[in-house]
């Protein structure tokens, strides 16, 4: 049997009474319990004992009862620790009984005894010797069961661990689409690290569902609390053994501020009784949050069914503020701390140490590839907002804008997985791919910028705008924005004085004019200067006369839609208005580099020119268009395209196949489902009011600029001189990585700090930052340097 989908019986209290004399003999009083598929009831008889009596869903079989009631019996006389119900006989000598509803459906009847003590969920606190007695008394009552078997134990069933990728059909019932994703990024890491491992792991009969409402506690003799039975065996199957501890700990960590502190006794209880292998508490982090997926999925789908029915509901709120918390936890943490628990101390490390990882760079890599922070990171998983390193270190990521809608977003992933299953060529075949994404990506932008190109990278697709650009024009001279950088090619690095003017530059070509950055903090032109953005223009026009003086054309402007390396430089208002202007009237093609700041990164627009309420004659897209797969494009008129079609064939062997397509179209349909861009504009605005007030309280702070989640805090020694504090920056995202946030820095003069991270990035997490600078800029080391 699967997904229960029949309804609940729906006999009456006064319907038991009567089954309670007919069946049983007994004279009884009748109280209706809450359950799942089935239904239940607590039984007193006139002389005080009490009873439960369980009628089953239509869809239960007869045979699982059987087994069910076998493993009871089995427990009781194999075991008299573990305590559980036992199964009480009909007048006729029963124990399994069929009766009539109103439906005339024949239902499954069962009457237990009572067990007495206090549910586990009702107990408070959790103390980690309750927990430990949890861990022991699962373990006592899986070693016990090891050597059960029957035939009916091994049904298909979705409660059981081992079936868990296949809740996946039924996520599309998960409404909230930042939940579902959630949701299935843990069955994704539950595929790629447990699937395989599962055939490997020792098997047995377990109870399947040792949640805090079916486990007993009762005082001990020492006055303290001990677990003493189990209920409700209606889960029971023949599975990986540790999915009994994984479940029970999915359970226990509802509401624990430290998930795994709360899961280290319950470990060790278990271990204690029933040691478990190293292959057991490999996978035990992603079961736990497998048995948390199966539990918030199929109660969307039972909602879905029986949208009246509150009792579907009942451990959604905790659950899912837990998964939020699992996201959190490095999985690798999580091994460490379980293997510790359990007596294990030395450390099991993935892959090659980092020293020797530097001495391999060292040998065989390249030089001029810097590596980011004074003690170099290792980094082996991502999780939406979240970087995992091999120690067991969780990073909050505030600087990768190229994972844009979240590290190993399961939807991203599937989609990828999906095509290059199937079929992986080139722009030289026809394909739906190609063409579904063109359209798509051209609906986001204004007329006429319909014809595209696509590449692979940033650098590439303004190689070719470049190309583009000279071809139409028939000219080779261009006006780049001061710091600029537009990527990394022999051409792109003369159009990047970030580049050309910086170490080992030979400063800007002949053909290549510079003007000044609009920059309103440290520029001639101030933010209260109604005029600035016309103001800076006008050096666009200054550097027009002098190409024309040299009896020359231009053939484009290159400019980001926010200045990334020159600072996470907005640009102020009527800057590209007048600038496009004056590029027009000279006969040269307007380029909008929106490689980083693109696809609703800003918030208010979902193209940064968009501010600026212009329409570019070329678009160059990079980094967020495919969420890391090597995937870039250039959009542009038809006229442009048209002067590009002149003979010379333009092919690009990777550029539009139909996996980066259905990747690019996935990173889309993710920025709208999950309502990234609207995400990006509240979030960004709780960063910038939270930042302004560190402003407020902290003169090294000099200016706090930016759109959406992308934002840069310039830092300075004096705010009249603005004499630049780039030592203090240094040191502040060297701090800022040790509390666990990952920052960087930018600007020609390396004291601005940039902040732009995935779309997920939530409030949660500006809170935390906002929290951790605030103490970084407090320090009186600071003052010092």
């Amino acid at each position: 049997m699967s997904i229960v989908k029949s309804l609940p019986p729906r006999f009456s209290e006064k319907d038991v009474v009567r089954f309670a004399k007919e069946l049983y003999g007994r004279t009884v009083s009748v109280r209706c319990l809450v359950s799942d598929i089935g239904q239940n009831f607590h039984l007193t008889d006139e002389s005080g004992r009490e009873y439960i009596l369980k009628i089953a869903n239509p869809e239960e079989r007869e045979y699982m009862l059987e087994a069910q009631n076998l493993a009871v019996e089995y427990l009781a006389n194999h075991n008299r620790m573990v305590k559980c119900p036992r199964v009480l006989k009909t007048i006729a000598g029963k124990q399994i009984v069929k009766v009539t509803g109103k439906d005339n459906k024949k239902y499954l009847v069962r009457l237990l005894t009572y067990l007495h003590g206090k549910f586990l969920g009702d107990v408070r606190p959790h103390t980690p010797e309750l927990l430990h007695s949890l861990g022991t008394f699962l373990g006592d009552m899986d070693k016990t069961l090891e050597r059960f078997h029957h035939p009916a134990a091994n049904r298909y069933w979705h409660w059981d661990l081992k079936n868990a990728s296949d809740i996946n059909r039924y996520t599309n019932y998960i409404v909230n689409p930042r939940r579902r994703s959630l949701v299935e990024y843990f069955l994704l890491q539950f595929e790629t690290s447990v699937l395989a491992i599962l055939p490997r792991l020792r098997t047995s009969v377990i109870h399947n569902d040792a949640n805090e409402h079916n486990v007993l506690v009762k005082k001990s003799h020492t006055g303290g609390e001990n677990v003493v039975g189990i209920i409700d065996f209606g889960d029971m199957v023949h599975t990986c053994t540790v999915c009994e501890l994984a479940i029970a700990i999915a359970y226990i960590i509802f509401d624990k501020e430290d998930p795994l502190e709360a899961a280290v006794p319950i470990v060790q209880g278990y271990h204690e009784t029933f040691p478990l292998t190293e292959l057991d508490l490999e996978v035990l982090f992603y079961l736990i949050c497998a048995r948390l997926c199966t539990s918030v999925t199929l109660s969307a789908y039972q909602h879905n069914l029986r949208p009246d029915d509150n009792y579907l509901t009942i451990s959604e709120r905790p659950a899912w503020a837990l998964l939020e918390k699992l996201l959190e936890v490095n999985p690798e943490k999580a091994h460490h701390v379980f293997r510790h628990a359990c007596g294990m101390y030395s450390p099991k490390l993935q892959g090659m140490r980092r020293d020797k990882i530097l001495q391999a760079r060292e040998m065989h890599i390249g030089k001029s590839l810097s590596i980011s922070y004074q003690k170099p990171l290792k980094i082996i998983r991502g999780a939406m907002q979240y970087l995992y390193d091999e120690t067991g270190r969780t990073y909050l990521d505030c600087v990768n804008n190229v994972c844009h809608v979240g590290h190993c977003h399961p939807y991203v992933v599937r989609a990828a997985q999906k095509q290059i299953a199937v079929l992986n060529t080139n722009t030289r075949y026809l394909h739906d791919n190609l063409v579904l994404y063109a359209q798509r990506l051209t609906h986001t932008l204004p007329e006429p910028l319909r014809v595209c190109f696509f590449v692979n990278s940033g650098s590439e697709a303004n190689e070719l705008a470049l190309r583009l650009a000279r071809t139409h024009t028939k000219q080779k001279d261009c006006i780049v924005v001061d710091s600029g950088y537009h990527g990394n090619t022999s051409a792109l690095v003369e159009l990047s004085p970030y580049k050309f003017d910086g170490p080992g530059g030979t400063g800007a070509a002949s053909y290549i004019h510079k003007v000044m950055m609009p920059d309103e903090f440290r520029g001639p032109y101030k933010s209260d200067d109604q005029d600035a953005g016309r103001k800076y223009a006008k050096h666009v026009k200054e550097a027009i006369s002098k190409i024309h003086q040299k009896n020359k054309g231009l053939a484009a402007f290159f400019c980001e839609s926010i200045i990334s390396c020159g600072g996470q430089i907005e640009l102020p208002d009527n800057y590209l208005k007048s600038a496009y202007q004056y590029v027009r009237e000279a006969g040269g093609v307007c380029v909008a580099d929106e490689v980083q700041v693109g696809f609703g990164r800003i918030g208010s627009h979902f193209w940064g020119f968009e501010t600026q309420g212009v329409d570019p004659d070329i678009v160059t897209l990079g980094k967020p268009i495919g969420n890391g797969h090597p995937l870039a494009a250039v959009i542009t008129t038809p006229e442009i395209a048209e002067s590009f079609d002149n003979g010379m064939e333009y092919f690009n062997t990777f550029g539009g196949n139909p996996v980066s397509c259905a990747v690019g179209s996935a990173v889309l349909d993710v920025i709208e489902n999950e309502n990234l861009q609207a995400n990006a504009l509240k979030v960004g605005a709780h960063l910038l009011s939270g930042l302004e007030q560190l402003k407020g309280k902290h003169p090294l702070i000099g200016d706090v600029r930016g759109l959406g989640l992308f934002i840069g805090i310039e830092l300075v020694l004096n705010r009249e001189t603005l004499t630049p504090a780039a030592k203090q920056a240094s040191y502040i995202i060297e701090e800022m990585k040790e509390q666990g946030i990952l920052m960087s820095i930018d600007g020609p003069l390396h004291n601005v700090l940039k902040i732009k991270p995935p779309l997920v990035f939530t409030e949660e997490n500006v809170d935390l930052v906002i929290s951790s600078l605030d103490k970084i800029l407090g320090k009186e080391s600071l003052e010092s340097l």
